[in-house]
């Protein structure tokens, strides 16, 4: 089986998994638990804090056939569907790169056919603030009177460029940075189940310098581990540091990077 980054293996499944966003898993999961769950949601925050992630395990919650206490069971032909990619009820559109009025259009038409197999069609737009003035007018059309079959999750790092009018039609969640030391636990915790040996030094400084970004600590996690095939994950110092250094380009952001050799 091909090697599967760290970031794209251990991202969440439930609500219970996303790291240091309880403020807006417990809310999203009372909502599907009271059967109470709004039309539109409009998540922001920085990189790496959960957004989409969130909005995928929200996609499964509401069409769970057997949901555990607001969160998908992850086990059922539904869920099972939709995490392999099968249930084509459930679309991410990337807004950088389909931000034309066409694009809306489209999807406009489409949102009028209820959903094959699912409860609900869920349409989660990436990077929203990315549309065009058209696009944007377009798809407020679709928030005004949306069809009780479809749900919006609309994500974004630039909340500030979204239309008024499309954020006033939406529920808006504020993913807040990841403290260090939320990150701390969650790559110590990948860590033993990943059978690696790193010392809590040098964990602690991943966690530092992704700026609570999740997936930056992981993504950072992932080459200090392949540079170390000697034995335990290090603070700094030693040939395999020189050594990373001068083959790889410094990212900035990793401990390699921050730390000089020792």
């Amino acid at each position: 089986m091909a090697y599967q980054a760290l970031y794209r293996k251990w991202r969440p499944l439930t609500f219970d998994d996303v790291v240091g966003q309880r403020h807006v898993t417990e809310t999203i999961k009372n909502e599907v638990k009271n059967n109470a769950v709004g039309h539109a949601f409009l998540f922001c925050g920085s990189r790496g804090t959960g957004k989409t992630s969130t909005a995928r395990i929200f996609s499964r919650a509401i069409n769970c056939e057997n949901p555990q206490g607001g969160n998908p069971c992850n086990k059922c032909p539904t869920c099972r569907g939709i995490l392999d990619g099968s249930i084509m009820d459930i679309t991410e559109i990337d807004a950088a790169s389909n931000s034309g009025v066409d694009n809306i259009r489209s999807l406009r038409e489409e949102a009028g056919y209820t959903a094959a197999i699912t409860k609900y069609k869920v349409y989660i737009i990436d990077e929203v603030h990315a549309l065009s003035a058209g696009a944007f007018n377009a798809l407020l059309k679709l928030l005004e009177e949306p069809p009780e079959h479809v749900k919006f999750v609309l994500a974004t790092t630039e909340a500030h460029k979204v239309m008024d009018t499309i954020s006033s039609r939406c529920q808006r969640f504020d993913f807040k940075r990841i403290t260090a030391e939320d990150i701390y636990d969650r790559l110590e915790y990948i860590c033993r189940a990943e059978g690696i040996d790193a010392e809590e030094r040098a964990l602690r400084m991943i966690a530092s310098a992704a700026d609570g970004s999740m997936r930056d600590a992981l993504s950072c996690l992932d080459p200090c581990v392949a540079a170390t095939p000697w034995g335990p994950l290090p603070l700094a110092g030693g040939p395999w540091l020189r050594l990373w250094k001068r083959l790889s380009r410094p990212c900035g952001i990793c401990w390699c990077c921050v730390l000089p050799a020792g």
